[in-house]
């Protein structure tokens, strides 16, 4: 395989797409996000790397008005409504024994009994891989023409009851409405700070 090396950025209109101009909605026009769209969010924000290529995000889409309506009930009532009028909002969670799937998705290494033995590392590697791979499906859900609004205002034991009660080894790490954003709906966009702020090169 040869590999391809980019010699430029991407433009303007991309970079404003992902970063720039994006911004996280409170509210949205009433458009619907297909199954087809939630695949393709899928299939870009798979490929962006994990420790290990461990892949312990796990994430139920929540589209029907029946679903909709018992995760507004774990929400916070601040954002109960947000989740109502999305189209979808995506349960991101975590398997905590995500290292079961090792032997496949990495077969370079005997990679499962890294983790063996060690629920709290697994936790731990569970929780900061998962968050990198629900940042990654909020590029994703951009770079596929769709917006996006995170939250965390909601009570994680309900929504592990409601949501992964099947699956007990599973955890909530944050929730993400996505759609189509009502620009009515998001205030002015709050200040970013310069590198010198909150960066040293060492």
């Amino acid at each position: 395989m040869t590999k391809q090396y980019h010699d430029h950025v991407l433009s303007d209109a991309v970079l404003g797409q992902l970063f720039n101009d994006a911004r996280t909605y409170n509210g949205w026009l009433d458009k619907g996000v297909s199954d087809d769209q939630i695949h393709a969010i899928w299939d870009l924000m798979k490929m962006a790397p994990t420790s290990a290529n461990m892949q312990p995000v796990r994430i139920v889409w929540v589209k029907s008005d029946e679903q909709k309506a018992k995760l507004a009930e774990c929400a916070s009532e601040g954002n109960q409504d947000k989740i109502k009028a999305a189209p979808v909002t995506a349960v991101i969670g975590y398997d905590i024994d995500f290292h079961e799937e090792l032997p496949w998705l990495f077969p370079h290494a005997d990679a499962k009994s890294w983790f063996e033995g060690d629920e709290e590392g697994r936790k731990q590697g569970a929780f900061r891989n998962s968050s990198l791979q629900g940042a990654y499906l909020i590029l994703a859900a951009r770079a596929v023409g769709l917006d996006c609004g995170p939250m965390s205002g909601f009570d994680e034991d309900k929504v592990n009851d409601t949501f992964f009660a099947d699956q007990p080894r599973h955890r909530v790490n944050f929730i993400c409405s996505v759609g189509y954003g009502d620009p009515e709906t998001i205030f002015d966009r709050s200040p970013r700070p310069d590198f010198d702020k909150f960066n040293s090169i060492a």
